[in-house]
């Protein structure tokens, strides 16, 4: 089926570049979906009459392909199998630039598209870029100190500050998750969350720039326990004492409030979680002992991810 452009609404943010991240993902091992998804990212491509140019960068298990496109867009296609569900993930970024207030600074998307092939569900997002990289790449795990004025970690906590008085019905956290996994992975009895808010869902270096601060990757956009989005950063920055440091004496409400230490666990129980699964080895340690710092309880971690 022939894509059918939509634009969405706008926003005020100027235009600026962003070069090409590096890659974080390797390409499909599949032939198949490799040349099917660099398809459909040519089709997209055609549709917006924009010129894709310059490094592939694929997504997590060859779901999403980006390039940059002119010489001030980004061009990123998304896809999913017919007959299953989309997640939460699939329209995050547009629904996030549409209701996120003005102040939040984050890439303006363009316009979009969806189709569908015989196989597969498409999302096509033109945005603006960047014109430097973002704190970290390569991975979401830090791996040099930051350095960064304060007026920077000022604008990161009035975004989220921001972020958090607005109305969604996107769940980026599931209360069903945390009773099925708090108590496997943390080893203590499952919290109650007795407050919630909207937050970014993906919050670490790869996805901020600055400064001045820019947040990008908002498609995990959505509700989550209070503290969870800097619970995350401090989480993956547990590899640089200082910068870990630094998060928290920039987020006081977080790592020194009730709730706040509940959002915390919540995001160290999903990356324990993730360690499980062999993602981020050099990180579980460093959770390990962060969680047992505030629930006075050893992690029941593998053996090998406790090594």
């Amino acid at each position: 089926m022939t894509p059918t452009s939509t634009p969405t609404q706008p926003n005020v943010r100027p235009a600026e570049q962003r070069p090409a991240p590096a890659a974080v993902f390797a390409a499909p091992a599949d032939p198949a979906d490799h040349a099917r998804m660099r398809r459909a990212h040519a089709a997209a491509a055609r549709t917006l009459h924009v010129r894709a140019h310059g490094p592939f960068t694929w997504g997590f298990q060859g779901r999403t392909l980006s390039r940059r496109a002119d010489e001030d867009r980004w061009l990123r296609v998304v896809s999913a199998p017919l007959g299953k569900p989309c997640g939460i993930t699939w329209d995050g970024t547009v629904r996030a630039d549409t209701l996120l207030p003005r102040s939040v600074p984050r890439p303006r998307v363009h316009d979009l598209l969806e189709w569908t092939d015989l196989t597969h569900r498409y999302r096509a997002e033109l945005s603006e870029c960047l014109p430097r990289p973002a704190l970290q790449s390569g991975g979401p795990v830090l791996t040099r100190e930051l350095h960064l004025p304060d007026s920077w970690w000022a604008d990161l906590r009035a975004a989220l500050t921001a972020t958090s008085t607005v109305p969604t019905d996107r769940q980026a956290v599931r209360r069903q998750w945390i009773g099925r996994h708090f108590t496997r992975l943390l080893g203590i009895p499952t919290v109650q969350v007795t407050s919630w808010t909207t937050g970014h869902g993906d919050l670490h270096a790869g996805n901020l720039f600055g400064p001045p601060l820019v947040i990008i990757d908002w498609e995990g956009f959505g509700r989550m326990p209070s503290g969870f989005d800097a619970g995350l950063l401090h989480a993956y920055s547990l590899t640089m004492p200082a910068t870990a440091a630094r998060i928290r004496a920039a987020f006081p409400d977080v790592f020194s409030t009730q709730e706040g230490r509940v959002g915390e666990l919540v995001a160290l129980a999903q990356l324990l979680q993730v360690t499980e699964r062999g993602g981020h080895p050099e990180l579980a340690p460093h959770l390990a002992r962060r969680a047992e710092q505030l629930t006075g309880i050893p992690v029941p971690m593998p053996p090998a991810a406790a090594a």
